[in-house]
C-alpha cells in the first residue's frame, strides 16, 4: 500500500474566505456534479438537486474543449450553482508556453463571469502530470478551487499521477474513470486505488460511465463525489437537455446509498 499523505487546501470561490477541503466526515452528503454545455441545460440539473455544474465546449477527441465566455456569462446568470469551466484548447492533453497565457486569460475571463472553479489538466510528453504546468495555473488562480480533469486517465501509472498532484493548490477533486475507456473498464482500478489511499478517496470524482451499481461501493471507499453527463439527458443524446427527473433519480440514488452506508459504520 502506497501511503499519501493528506495535504491542507484551501477551497474558495472568489470573494468568501477559503475553507478547508471537504472531507468524508465534512461533506455531510455525497456530491452530484453533472456536465452541462448551454442554458438549457440548467434548469433541469437546478430543479433535480445537483450540488455542481460542469460546463464545456465543443466535443473533441479526446474530451471537451473551453467554452466562449459569453456562454459562461449566460449560464451562469441562470443559476446559483457553482459553475467549474473547462480549461481546454485543443485535444490533447499537453499544452505549450503561449496556450499558458491564452488559458489564465481565459480562467480570469471565466470568473469575471460569475464562474466558481475551473478544470484543468495536463501532461507531459511521457504521459506523466506536467506538475509545473498545473502548478503555474494554480498559483495564477489564487483561492479558485480546480478540478483535475479525466486526462489523469491517460498517465501510465495512476498511483504515481495521484502523488504527484496532491498537494497542488486549490486542488478540490479530481474527475477519474480509472481508464481512458471509462468505469466499465477502470471502475475496478479505481475502487482499489481509493480504498488503499485515504488522500485519495475524497478527492475523486468518479464519471465516465458512471452506473447505480458503482454507487455503493465508490461511497463504501469513501469516494464522495460523482460526475454524470449522458445519464441525465433523454436517451443519453448530447442533443437533449438535461432532465430534472434523470438528474432527481440520481440525486436520491446518492442520499439513500450513503444514508445505508452510514448507518452501517454506525453499527
Amino acid at each position: 500500500m502506497v501511503h499519501i499523505p493528506i495535504l491542507p487546501l484551501r477551497w474558495a470561490r472568489r470573494h468568501p474566505p477559503p475553507l478547508r477541503r471537504p472531507t468524508m466526515t465534512s461533506m455531510g452528503k455525497a456530491l452530484l456534479e453533472v456536465l452541462v454545455r448551454h442554458p438549457g441545460d440548467v434548469s433541469g440539473a437546478d430543479e433535480g438537486g445537483a450540488d455542481r455544474l460542469h460546463l464545456v465546449g465543443e466535443p473533441a477527441t479526446t474530451g471537451a474543449l473551453s467554452p466562449e465566455p459569453a456562454l459562461v456569462s449566460s449560464l451562469c446568470r441562470d443559476t446559483e450553482l457553482p459553475v467549474f469551466v473547462m480549461l481546454r484548447l485543443d485535444d490533447s492533453w499537453t499544452t505549450t508556453g503561449g496556450e499558458l497565457t491564452r488559458l489564465v486569460g481565459l480562467a480570469e475571463d471565466y470568473l469575471g463571469c460569475g464562474a466558481a472553479g475551473v478544470s484543468f489538466g495536463f501532461l507531459d510528453a511521457d504521459l506523466e502530470v506536467d506538475v509545473e504546468v498545473c502548478r503555474h495555473l494554480a498559483e495564477r488562480l489564487p483561492n479558485v478551487p480546480w478540478i483535475f480533469h479525466e486526462g489523469i486517465d491517460a498517465t501510465l501509472d495512476a498511483t504515481r499521477a495521484w502523488a504527484r498532484i496532491l498537494d497542488l493548490p486549490g486542488l478540490v477533486g479530481v474527475r477519474s474513470a480509472g481508464s481512458p475507456r471509462g468505469l466499465a473498464v477502470g471502475y475496478d482500478d479505481l475502487l482499489a486505488l481509493a480504498s488503499a489511499a485515504p488522500a485519495v478517496a475524497p478527492l475523486v470524482v468518479a464519471g465516465g460511465g458512471l452506473a447505480a451499481e458503482h454507487v455503493p461501493w465508490f461511497l463504501r471507499a469513501g469516494v464522495r463525489q460523482f460526475h454524470v453527463a449522458e445519464q441525465v439527458r433523454p436517451g443519453g443524446s448530447e442533443r437533449a437537455y438535461v432532465d430534472a427527473g434523470h438528474v432527481r433519480s440520481w440525486r436520491l440514488l446518492l442520499d439513500d446509498s450513503l444514508a445505508r452506508v452510514d448507518r452501517s459504520a454506525a453499527g
